[in-house]
């Protein structure tokens, strides 16, 4: 079997701040020429991005790729709607989990797989900001041990 090589374009750190992750789906992008050179150039962002399912179809909202340089009237709107593909039993299978109280769908990061542009989305649940600073306390406590088990050895 050949290697996959994946080469990453963006990252939604935010993403792991606000929600918990439950279940992830790789999908395809449906992007023109000039997107597709700009993320290769990894000119992409998933900030304040999210993903809704209509009429049968996925789509991400929000996700800015920027204008390519040499594209002129190629381009396309940074911030233009771009469907996701997924086969239609994945987007029933989301949409069913969608429906449940809390439940969302956000992007986690853009990529190259074997030369294709791909999205990891996840189905998340939104964190209360007790929650938040839960997690931050208990991240500041696994660095504190680290520097401690550093500092002894």
């Amino acid at each position: 079997m050949a290697e996959e090589k994946k080469k990453l374009v963006a990252n939604n750190k935010k993403a792991f701040h606000d929600y918990f992750i439950e279940d992830r789906v790789e999908c395809g992008i449906e992007l023109a020429g000039t997107e597709v050179k700009s993320l290769r150039l990894s000119q992409c962002s998933l900030k304040e991005s999210y993903v809704q399912i209509k009429n049968g179809e996925v789509f991400i909202y929000g996700m800015h790729i920027n204008p390519y340089e040499k594209g002129n009237i190629f381009n396309k709107d940074p911030y233009r709607v771009r469907r996701l593909l997924l086969h239609k039993r994945e987007i029933r299978k989301l949409e069913g989990r969608v429906k449940e109280q809390g439940y969302t769908l956000v992007p986690l990061s853009v990529y190259f797989l074997n030369g294709r542009a791909k999205t990891e989305i996840a189905l998340a649940k939104g964190k209360k900001l007790y929650d938040k600073r839960d997690a931050l306390h208990q991240k500041e406590m696994q660095r504190e041990a680290e520097r401690n088990i550093r500092r002894d050895h």
